[in-house]
């Protein structure tokens, strides 16, 4: 992982902002400690000059004066500190998902194949949550009390040292010691919570994906059993931390007062010793009470930075996974004409398995050829496709474009040059025309109507109201087949020399798949093609056709070669 694309680079982006708000959270803190340090010390010199009669004199203008300067101080800073800080953990959560997006889109699908659609969302919504306020719930806080508590310390050592060395040992005691105290073993906890809440997004998100399986096998019971289960879970470690959270609130509240009597006594004894006066004694009081209530929040902060690392941790986890393949140090360039495709001698395993799925492969696609190679269902015909577009590389053998070995490629330069059509291809929530550009972002209102007439979807189109007509969550105003025409006009607009399928027609009728296959074999034009499938074919779609079995290639003759 380089340094610039870091957990910890995101932050650093934004360090002005969090050293800002960090600042205005200490001046606010401070405000408020000098505030009530200089009321205490204010309302004991009038009452006592009440006390005396009309021959006591005080200082009224510099006190009053200051309470006036630090209330003000302290709403500006306060209204600052939240404006800023808002500000900066936004711009972080913002930062963290494209973090995110960026390292763990280059792991799909093949690292990310074993992980939950539910799981990675969890990953995405709540760790990342967690993380985007570190500094500003966690870190920010802490750091300003230790600023104010240093702040009061000095102060009272200016009146009486006795006093700064027990306002320290009490800071330490109920800034540190209390709360680590409190969530001492509390990260095991964090992490039980951090699963159960996954489990639970991820049963949440399955259940809703496959209402209409659930409900024909007569599932939905059980399912919400499950939720419920993973739902008591989640709400019992919310409960235990907020136990925690309550015994450490405890424990400080024992602590303070404890302290606070200890201030009391050695104020008036220093009084009583002639060695402060009245004012200045209520002022050592006061300046502790001050302390305690901003020492109060330690506990929540301590927490939140506790369950911040546990979520980094989380998330580290997903894109720390090294790539299934790595682009070289200095990669060599394709040719820009559409060259041959080959396979030589492939073999290929998948991790952990020791019998090879794919045991020596020879294929050639030709430019403007069309193949098509069948199977049964689980022989290795999409494990040939995931080689060919490179998200493995065989462990023996090559995979070659125009003689150039795809290992010695940059993969956005091999990328370029295929359109994949994956089985299931989803259909995005957005228009039509969103949907056609994901195949080529500029493409205009022309060319994408072009591709629509290549699929026969113009007057389906037309009929829903244009380009600007939208298609629903999932594709759920289109038939099965209208889902798969869209997909496919969204692979012909990358006009890209070679189009790999893989099930094209997996899930429609034959009618559907057959008119599918033979619209694209005419919207081609010169590109090359490669089907994978284990169903028939229309006549004429394909030049050559192969069978693939026991980890071979063989050719074979079917309905749908051309002659």
């Amino acid at each position: 992982m380089s340094g610039g694309d870091s957990l910890r680079a995101v932050f650093a982006r934004h360090r002005w902002r969090l050293l800002a708000a960090v600042a205005l959270l200490l001046v606010t803190m401070l405000a408020g400690v000098g505030l009530l340090g200089l009321s205490g010390g204010f309302l004991t010199a009038a009452a006592l000059a009440g006390a005396l009669g009309a021959g006591a004199t005080f200082n009224f203008f510099s006190p009053s004066a200051g309470i006036r300067a630090l209330t003000l101080v302290r709403i500006a800073s306060r209204y600052f500190e939240k404006l800023v800080g808002h500000d900066a953990t936004l711009r972080i959560a913002r930062d963290l998902r494209v973090w995110f997006f960026r390292r763990a889109l280059p792991l799909a699908p093949a690292r990310l194949g074993g992980t939950r659609t539910g799981e990675l969302l969890a990953r995405l919504m709540s760790d990342i949550g967690e993380v985007d306020g570190l500094l500003v719930r966690a870190v920010g806080p802490l750091l300003a009390l230790a600023g104010s508590a240093l702040a009061a310390i000095a102060v009272a050592a200016c009146i009486h040292w006795p006093a700064a060395v027990l306002l320290l040992l009490l800071s330490l005691l109920v800034g540190i010691g209390v709360p680590l105290l409190a969530v001492r073993h509390g990260e095991a906890g964090e992490v039980e919570r951090a699963r159960h809440r996954a489990l639970l997004r991820t049963l949440a998100y399955e259940g809703l994906e496959g209402a209409a399986d659930l409900t024909a096998l007569d599932a939905r019971d059980d399912w919400r059993g499950r939720v419920d289960t993973a739902a008591r879970q989640l709400a019992a470690d919310d409960h235990r931390r907020r136990g925690r959270l309550i015994a450490g609130n405890v424990l400080h509240s024992t602590c303070a007062g404890l302290g606070l009597l200890a201030m009391l006594w050695l104020a008036l004894s220093a009084f009583q010793a002639g060695r402060v006066d009245a004012p200045l004694a209520a002022t050592l009081v006061f300046l502790t009470v001050a302390v305690l209530e901003v020492a109060g929040g330690g506990g929540l902060a301590w927490q939140a930075l506790q369950s911040a690392r546990v979520s980094a941790a989380r998330l580290q986890a997903i894109v720390g996974q090294p790539p299934s393949v790595c682009d070289p140090m200095q990669p060599k360039a394709l040719p820009d004409a559409p060259a041959t495709l080959s396979f030589e001698q492939v073999v290929f395993a998948w991790p952990g398995e020791h019998r090879p799925l794919l045991d020596g492969i020879d294929l050639q696609l030709r430019p403007g050829e069309r193949i098509a190679i069948r199977g049964d269902s689980g022989c290795g015909k999409t494990t040939l496709s995931a080689l060919l577009l490179r998200l493995w590389d065989p462990q023996q053998g090559s995979v070659r474009y125009g003689g150039v070995d795809l290992r010695e490629v940059a993969q956005d330069d091999w990328h370029r040059r295929v359109a994949w059509l994956p089985q299931g291809a989803p259909v995005f929530a957005g228009s039509i025309a969103d949907n056609l550009r994901l195949g080529d972002p500029q493409a205009g209102e022309a060319r994408l109507w072009a591709a629509l007439e290549q699929v026969r979807l113009g007057d389906w189109a037309r009929r829903q109201g244009g380009l600007t007509a939208w298609v629903g969550e999932n594709g759920a105003t289109l038939s099965a087949g209208q889902a798969r025409r869209l997909a496919t006009a969204r692979a012909l607009l990358r006009e890209a020399p070679l189009m790999v399928l893989d099930e094209p027609t997996e899930g429609l009728d034959v009618d559907t798949a057959d008119a599918l296959l033979v619209d694209l074999a005419a919207a081609l034009g010169s590109r090359s093609l490669l089907v994978i499938t284990h169903g028939h074919l229309p006549p004429r779609v394909v030049h050559r056709e192969y069978r693939l079995q026991q980890g071979r290639l063989r050719p074979a003759t079917g309905d749908g070669v051309l002659e």
